[in-house]
């Protein structure tokens, strides 16, 4: 039995019923994962000691009947923004890349009482800067589906640990995308929840009003299982909100025939890949047969969504990782004075995608240009903001395209940055708003990639978009196929 195949569900299942051990659930995993490393890089650190030690506690805990939570013994990666207390956080910077957290981040402390075993920290984009893991400071993460290809970002690492059966689940961050591009680029689910519905306390911040964290799972089912675990107020963050959490996996009935969806005209764009528009098109066509009320619709300041995100998310971050100075921790690079001594830290420490956004930022922040660029796209956020409130009040649910193409080629967009940034064009407006959304897998492309569609809908609707993803997984219209690793040297696992 091939345990890595298997869903986190499915595993828990087999958990529970003592079918299986925590243990050889998580050696089964090192083992995938010792096996297609080497070629995919997923990875930044890895964990086996620590995960057959959490395992080892499951087991033992089982045996001697006590209840567990559903998770207990699944395994699970953490993006590596995710404070993980005695164990390496490096953010994908040289400027972190010995830094040690006194603490954990409060959804990975969640998920080791759940019992959940850590296999790792995944790669990523230099401070969740970046759309392919491309700009990570130690190396390129590849899609499984074709090495040559990226597997989005900016959490990449997780979206190809999963793709590829490395784990069952992972967390990643999202601020523009980052988890809902990946997916689609890897065959995924990717849940970005409401704002305010995760705790951000521990993540390393890059733009506070605008990062989440969230969940990459193979089925809703699944998705649904990990989205409890790290759902909920917590006083440690003070943008966190107290709203009860649903029994999201025990809600995951649907009649399509009740809902009203809006097709986003502006995200199944002409300018889009055909085939990524039918394929979006054929799965809302399905909800339309099965008696949803179904039309397009327009939310008209979608084309200004991407100025207004890379003012606001790059000025946040100028501000935050201004506590990066070689002083206080991370990295040193010495100098003559405090003046060069800041200077070349961040010079060195900070890689170029990190540098550009920082300068950016400073800029719309500085006297003279606040009120022209950062308070202007401020205006913005806040109009896009009611543009969705309308929305809303019409349509139960929102649809488009989760990217405009399938993966691209690595090296392919690295050189002209505008590019690399239209990759997330899809998802931006609903972080500017705050809203959930869901990539979920829609197909395959004629170059054998995978497509991914966008689900939306209004603030603590998370329990809806899973709902409307586990339906196309029972009617057969969501992508199942897994893909298979080819390596460079040939052959294929």
């Amino acid at each position: 039995m091939k345990l890595y195949e298997k869903t986190a569900d499915e595993l828990s299942r087999l958990l529970k019923n003592k079918e299986v051990s925590a243990i050889e659930v998580v050696g089964d995993f090192l083992d995938r994962i010792e096996e297609v490393e080497p070629y995919l890089k997923a990875f930044i650190t890895h964990t086996p000691a620590l995960a057959l030690e959490t395992a080892r506690e499951v087991d033992n805990r089982r045996v001697k009947g006590e209840v567990l939570h559903p998770l207990a013994g699944v395994p699970v990666a953490v993006k590596d923004n995710m404070c993980t207390e005695n164990i390496r956080t490096t953010c994908g910077s040289k400027m972190l890349e010995n830094y040690i957290p006194p603490y954990s981040a409060s959804v990975v402390a969640a998920l080791q009482n759940a019992g959940m075993p850590l296999l790792g920290k995944t790669n990523m984009d230099e401070f969740a800067m970046g759309s392919s893991t491309e700009n990570s400071a130690f190396f390129i993460t590849r899609n499984p589906w074709n090495t040559d290809r990226v597997p989005g970002g900016s959490s990449g690492g997780s979206a190809a640990a999963i793709s590829a059966g490395m784990a069952p689940l992972a967390l990643g961050s999202d601020t523009g995308g980052s988890v809902r591009q990946p997916a689609s680029f890897c065959g995924v689910l990717g849940l970005r929840p409401t704002y305010g519905r995760v705790s951000r306390y521990g993540l390393i911040a890059f733009a506070s009003s605008l990062d989440q964290i969230g969940p990459f799972a193979l089925t809703a089912r699944d998705c649904a299982l990990l989205l409890s675990v790290i759902s909920g107020h917590d006083p440690l963050d003070s943008t966190s909100l107290p709203k009860d959490v649903p029994a999201y996996a025990e809600e995951l009935e649907l009649n399509p025939g009740s809902l009203r969806v809006g097709v986003i005209r502006e995200n199944v764009s002409d300018h889009f890949d055909a085939e990524i528009k039918e394929a979006v098109y054929k799965m809302v066509g399905k909800m339309e047969k099965d008696g949803a009320m179904v039309e397009e619709f327009s939310l008209p300041l979608t084309d200004y969504g991407l100025g207004a995100y890379y003012l606001i998310a790059p000025s946040e971050a100028s501000s935050n990782l201004g506590r990066y100075d070689g002083v206080r921790y991370g990295y040193n690079a010495g100098g003559d004075d405090i003046e060069s001594m800041f200077s070349k830290t961040r010079g060195v420490g900070f890689g170029a995608e990190v540098k550009r956004r920082i300068m950016i930022g400073t800029y719309a922040l500085s006297a003279g240009y606040y009120d022209a660029y950062y308070l202007k796209a401020m205006k913005v956020r806040t109009m896009i903001r009611r543009d969705y409130e309308a929305a809303f009040k019409k349509y139960d649910l929102l649809v488009g395209a989760t990217s405009p193409t399938t993966a691209f080629g690595i090296g392919e967009k690295t050189d002209d940055p505008l590019q690399m940034y239209l990759s997330d064009i899809c998802n931006i407006t609903d972080a500017l708003a705050g809203v959930p959304s869901l990539s979920i897998p829609s197909g395959i492309h004629s170059n054998g990639l995978p497509i991914g569609m966008q689900l939306t809908a209004s603030p603590f609707s998370e329990n809806l978009l899973l709902k409307v993803a586990s339906y196309f997984e029972k009617t057969g219209a969501s992508l199942t196929e897994r893909p298979l690793v080819e390596f460079p040297e040939g052959g294929i696992i």
